[in-house]
């Protein structure tokens, strides 16, 4: 893990820093500075319809009943497009512009839940149990009690 996050801050940003560097000696110094303002603007209109888009699918499927999966890892996709787009470069700006694309996106949820499945472990266990029944009646309210326990308490002075 710490190679890949070597990686990531120290090789990453110079490779995209070599990158501008050899597109301005190419052109003008400021077809670079160009560049990267204007993916930055496209990167968020883009980031911004394509996350409300996310958004509302993520509203319609609750509010059916289903568990918006899908819609969630395409949020978390754009989330990290919109990031990768918000770091100056052109490999950056070619990742987050990419994750934007739904194809390209749906092919990468693919290998994210491929990834998932065989990484991440998924437990549960009873929350809580309650110590009486629930009432019925018309005077309950729908509260229900928790079994509560104190494991220490915190004395400050006054």
């Amino acid at each position: 893990m710490l190679f890949y996050l070597f990686l990531l801050f120290t090789v990453v940003p110079l490779v995209e820093l070599a990158l501008l560097v050899w597109l301005g000696g190419q052109t003008v110094w400021w077809v670079p500075v160009l560049l990267v303002i204007a993916d930055g603007v496209a990167g968020a209109l883009l980031w911004r319809w394509q996350g409300l888009r996310a958004l509302v699918r993520i509203q319609e499927e609750m509010a059916v009943g289903r568990m918006p999966a899908d819609a969630l890892v395409d949020g978390l996709l754009i989330f990290l497009a919109g990031a990768l787009m918000i770091t100056p470069g052109m490999l950056t700006d070619v990742a987050g512009f990419a994750l934007l694309i739904p194809p390209i996106r749906a092919v990468v949820k693919r290998f994210a839940k491929a990834w998932f499945v065989r990484h991440v472990q998924i437990q549960t266990a009873a929350a809580f149990h309650t110590t009486a029944p629930p009432s019925t009646g018309p005077a309950s309210g729908g509260d229900k009690i928790i079994e509560a326990r104190v494991l220490g308490t915190r004395v400050e002075d006054a």
